[in-house]
């Protein structure tokens, strides 16, 4: 059985932090080293090592880019497109060179004063337009900088910077100038342009169809008997490097998979690409870049052109890995930017209060990041849930809702439809019981909230057993072929 947990789960968790905070602990050793290695009476001092593209930075990490020096505040691996002046949530700026008696040097005299700091006053899918109040003193005019490099120079206090990508973010200063010199910089203020996709919107509930075991029924037989619309095509591997198959082995093209996808198609429904999963050879791992990540994922989606694509991130090789969830993360951005009509899924475990430090890391990497997820689904099974699943995965749920609203500073709603529930239909591994009157319950309750996404593992355990136990083709319980199935498409 593909199982989806494991004992050693938090143990793992805590190696993991263990291990992510002796590297950040690292990271702010070797930059005082860095600081401090110049002779003692020496005004020249090491510079840090040059930012650079597909490089894992631990928290306290120094790095010089175009002659200004940042600080790591969150641990990462950079992609082009991730440059310490445009991702302030990554990179703090320490100094605007290398380490030296004069980091702020004092502006020349008879340079204008400092500007007011600067406001979006508008946005368009190329251009970003700013304003600021004046300097003080003789003025010829200001320069608006991005990062050291000047995007604009104009004679009054305002300036428009075009050219620029679409949904993407940038972070000005502005510099008044005359014959002395210029002055210091204003404060900060980051603009976005527009054109981004909206994420979130609900999806038909779609349980989860595996071909690799459990004797899986013709979908087009569980369309006609439930209504349901959609599946969730369970699990996208590495079929070797970065190459992308069906359980690391079956190919894109004619196999079963490709066969079921196609007759879900032809009875009017569409289907939910899931990679990673509980166990197997992972994309996650096995591409080296955030780009070749997306790669794979493309050529999924060029194969089937699917509704959603989910990536189910679990155990130690992905949910536990910061380097790994970052280069997901980073392949999200850009599958996304690729596809804005496809939705994006990133789904992972819970504990029976919310997402745990890992799930909570996620989250807060995917808002820094930029990435624009659709939903977020919890796995609310084999989580502790003992006698009262409902409750369990309600709370779990309001805590999800809790971490995405501090996130991303969105309304109770905003979240809500942002969600996702992932069951497990009859017994868990841990002998958990959802019912089916359990799982209407949460159906409804999903719908009374304006969740965003349902599904369960899985169609081919939609038949009864009881007594059966956990196995592969059935629930362990006494109910009808496809039962929760019927339940999941009055979704």
């Amino acid at each position: 059985m593909q199982l989806r947990f494991g004992t050693g789960r938090h143990a793992r968790a805590l190696v993991a932090l263990l291990a992510s905070l002796l590297l950040a602990v690292a990271g702010l050793v070797a930059g005082t080293a860095a600081s401090a290695s110049a002779a003692p009476n020496s005004v020249v001092m090491l510079a840090y090592p040059a930012w650079a593209p597909n490089t894992w930075y631990a928290v306290g990490a120094r790095v010089t880019y175009n002659g200004a020096d940042y600080e790591c505040i969150q641990a990462h691996t950079s992609l082009t497109g991730w440059e310490p002046p445009i991702v302030p949530a990554l990179w703090k700026q320490v100094s605007g060179g290398t380490p030296s008696q004069s980091p702020s040097p004092t502006p020349p005299s008879g340079a204008p004063g400092k500007p007011g700091n600067p406001s979006v006053t508008g946005t368009t899918n190329a251009s970003i337009s700013l304003s600021w109040s004046a300097s003080s003193g003789t003025v010829t005019g200001y320069r608006v900088y991005e990062g050291t490099s000047v995007k604009a120079t104009v004679g009054g206090t305002s300036a428009t910077i075009s050219g620029l990508g679409t949904c993407t973010s940038h972070t000005y200063t502005v510099k008044a100038y005359n014959s002395n010199g210029e002055s210091a910089a204003s404060g900060a203020v980051t603009g976005t342009t527009t054109g981004c996709p909206q994420s979130g919107g609900k999806l038909p509930g779609a349980p989860y169809l595996y071909e690799g075991w459990g004797n899986p029924p013709n979908p087009a037989t569980v369309m006609n008997a439930t209504g349901v619309k959609q599946f969730t095509m369970a699990f996208m591997l590495s079929g070797g490097g970065c190459t992308p198959a069906w359980d690391g082995s079956r190919p894109l093209s004619g196999s079963p998979d490709a066969t079921a996808i196609s007759q879900i198609k032809a009875a009017g429904g569409n289907v939910q690409i899931s990679f990673g999963g509980w166990q197997g050879n992972k994309l996650g791992p096995n591409c080296a870049s955030s780009s070749a990540f997306a790669s794979a994922v493309q050529q999924v989606i060029n194969a089937y052109n699917p509704a959603a694509v989910d990536f189910d991130i679990e155990n130690s090789d992905e949910f536990e890995n910061e380097a790994v969830q970052d280069r997901i993360l980073g392949g999200l951005k850009i599958v996304k930017q690729n596809n804005p009509n496809v939705k994006v899924v990133v789904t992972f475990g819970t504990s029976t209060t919310g997402p745990s430090w890992w799930g909570t890391r996620l989250i807060n990497q995917s808002k820094a990041l930029g990435v624009d997820i659709d939903n977020y689904t919890i796995m609310p099974f084999d989580f502790g849930g003992g006698a009262n699943m409902y409750q369990n995965t309600v709370n779990a749920s309001e805590g999800l809702k809790n971490a995405l609203k501090a996130a991303w500073g969105w309304s109770d709603a905003q979240a809500y439809a942002h969600m996702g529930i992932s069951g497990m239909n009859g017994l868990s591994d841990q002998q958990e019981l959802t019912s089916l009157s359990t799982w209407t319950q949460i159906r409804d309750w999903a719908k009374s909230k304006g969740l965003g996404r349902l599904a369960f593992w899985s169609v081919n355990r939609d038949r009864g057993c009881p007594g059966g136990g956990v196995v592969s083709n059935c629930s362990g319980i006494a109910q009808n072929d496809w039962d929760f199935t019927r339940v999941t498409a009055g979704f």
